[in-house]
């Protein structure tokens, strides 16, 4: 008799797989330990036998690590690969761990760049504008609308890559998938562009004066004459080279600036408004 996954099963291994995939995360395993949590249910309902049980679970001990919202479509094909193993196809340990570590890093790269890179941002960016004035709708908004996201982008991935098998991964990488992420790498761009010039300010208090005090030539009238908004673009051009092309630390960037505002404030180039 074919044995077949329940839904039941599959919903599990996915909640288990969406709570728990940092489980006892560490430097050696990184996502191993919550790749078995996300196996073992799926394990228990297809084999019957102890020893078939321990045989298949330990396929799963080998290291894993990807960016874990696209990620979950790894999960996913391996749950239709390890049906098919119990079903007595040419499945082994080594084609589903072959698999597992020949997804792992593109699937990360793509996810890294679509998730964190783009739609993180996007989110983040709405938030922002939300938040003007101290209001919470801004963080109440990402905190609902984030969860939303992960939550049903990953059950929709984990079980496209259980029905769809190799076929998700063709989409993934394919023309199709590539389109997609061009689209909406361009509409994260624009996102971040607006955010900067909208939330972003850099102005300069710099003026010289004559013998009577009165200033003759204030920098950033000139520079607004010229150039509206260099300052802060230079700010901007500046802060994504370092972490970018550099790959300095946003935290260490962040100290930079604080030291570059202390410095420019001490010698009169920025003004902080600070009265004592």
């Amino acid at each position: 008799m074919e044995k077949k996954l329940s839904k039941k099963a599959l919903s599990k291994s996915f909640h288990n797989w969406y709570y728990g995939h940092l489980t006892c995360f560490s430097q050696e395993h990184m996502q191993t330990f919550g790749y078995l949590c996300a196996m073992l249910p799926l394990v228990e309902e297809l084999y019957n036998d102890e020893d078939e049980k321990a045989k298949a679970m330990n396929t799963y001990t080998a290291f894993f690590n990807t960016e874990p919202q696209l990620g979950t479509v790894v999960v996913g094909i391996t749950a239709g690969l390890e049906e098919a193993r119990a079903n007595g196809e040419e499945v082994d340990e080594e084609t589903i761990n072959g698999l597992r570590a020949g997804l792992m890093g593109p699937v990360a790269g793509i996810g890294d760049s679509l998730v964190v890179g783009t739609v993180i941002p996007i989110l983040l960016g709405i938030a922002m504008g939300m938040s003007t004035g101290g209001s919470p709708l801004g963080a109440i908004f990402y905190i609902i609308v984030w969860n939303l996201f992960a939550y049903f982008g990953m059950k929709f991935m984990y079980f496209k890559g259980y029905q769809l098998g190799g076929k998700a991964v063709d989409f993934l990488i394919g023309a199709q998938g590539e389109a997609l992420r061009e689209s909406v790498t361009m509409l994260g761009g624009i996102v971040i562009g607006a955010v900067s010039a909208t939330w972003v300010s850099v102005k300069t208090s710099l003026q010289l004066v004559n013998d009577a005090g009165e200033p003759y030539l204030v920098l950033q009238d000139k520079l607004n004459e010229v150039f509206p908004g260099l300052l802060t673009a230079i700010f901007i051009i500046v802060c994504w080279f370092l972490m970018a092309k550099k790959r300095i630390s946003p935290i260490k960037v962040m100290l930079l600036l604080v030291v570059v505002a202390f410095v420019g404030a001490l010698v009169g180039f920025f003004d902080p408004g600070l009265a004592y």
